[in-house]
């Protein structure tokens, strides 16, 4: 069975806060704001091009606070993707926003016209953080929403992003902490980009702002996802994803950004993984799941590369009984 999103970008619309590190135009490429029509035209023309066996496909509502839109956009968005659900063409729908916009009523709403997946933007549980990204909510907001969510028949997901202004690693591993104990079906991992026309650029540019380097993001993003791995709790992605505009010459202006950052931070946790069963071994054979290979050897080898660099040769043995994400040392 594979999993499809079909993508609508609902850009910013509806959102009555400016984050800091927001610019919804700049990260999802979009400003249109889609209609009903739109909406229907989009997930037929996605429909086209799937599989029509073997598949499980939701309507994806990205790129702003759906439930702070307009009720009546709202009502249109869904009726449009709920007439493919009732048609049997797709599975669900899923929506992401923010936790000040969650309550019972809307909730109704939501789950009468199919949505089967929410995700809210939580981004940090610390107040302070919250406070100086310009969040407009504190971590309790978040903690009584998810209670709302929970009561309906629907999936919970959870965002969180490292790096934002008065963020520090214990405080994201403070987040990652508080978000475990929420129990999210899964989670997404973000680090903070300065992108161009946000309140966050002029931060960086006044000296007021330090985004993480790249080596340090990853190195947290790796923890995180350890963390929530070992709670049961999916990862679904660590970084934004490429677009024309979040990349360099875009409207990137500085921060760890990598078109692969997910890749490079599963390649830290098997780094991590190998490093812990070395010991003081000049050679050593390591057996893995082949699914699981190329995060083992890393991003362009990196990992095979810094084992060498230390004087350590590691040889990988394939096998598909070993569990994916899992290692065994060979004595």
């Amino acid at each position: 069975m594979k999993y499809y999103n079909i993508p609508i970008f609902v850009p910013h619309y509806g959102c009555p806060f400016d984050c800091v590190f927001c610019n919804q135009k700049h990260i999802t490429g979009e400003e249109e704001i889609p209609c009903g029509a739109r909406t229907t035209n989009i997930i037929r023309e996605y429909l086209e091009t799937l599989p029509e066996k073997d598949r499980q496909i939701e309507a994806a509502f990205f790129g702003g606070s759906f439930t702070a839109v307009d009720e009546s956009l709202q009502l249109e968005l869904l009726q449009a993707a709920y007439e493919f659900v009732k048609n049997g063409e797709i599975d669900g729908i899923r929506l992401s926003t923010r936790p000040d916009f969650i309550d019972e009523k809307i909730m109704e709403r939501l789950v009468k016209y199919g949505v089967t997946t929410v995700e809210l933007g939580v981004q940090s549980m610390n107040d302070n953080v919250l406070t100086a990204s310009g969040r407009g909510h504190t971590a309790g907001v978040v903690e009584k929403a998810v209670g709302i969510i929970r009561e309906y028949p629907v999936k919970l997901g959870l965002q969180m992003m490292t790096g934002l202004p008065e963020d520090t690693d214990e405080r994201s591993i403070e987040t990652a902490n508080r978000i475990i104990a929420l129990k999210p079906d899964f989670v997404r991992i973000y680090p903070t980009l300065v992108i161009r026309d946000t309140k966050l650029c002029s931060m960086y540019e006044s000296g007021d702002y330090k985004p993480q380097s790249l080596d340090s993001a990853v190195v947290l993003a790796a923890k995180l996802m350890e963390m929530f791995k070992s709670n049961n709790i999916a990862v679904i992605r660590a970084g934004l994803a490429a677009t024309d505009e979040i990349s360099p010459g875009g409207a990137l202006v500085a921060g760890p950004y990598h078109s692969a950052f997910g890749e490079l931070a599963e390649g830290e946790v098997f780094y991590n993984k190998i490093q812990a069963e070395l010991d003081d071994r000049k050679t050593a054979e390591i057996a893995i799941n082949p699914k699981d290979i190329s995060k083992a050897v890393g991003n362009c080898r990196r990992n095979i590369k810094r084992f060498e660099e230390s004087g350590c040769k590691v040889i990988f043995v394939q096998d598909d009984k070993v569990p994916q994400g899992e290692i065994v040392r060979k004595d």
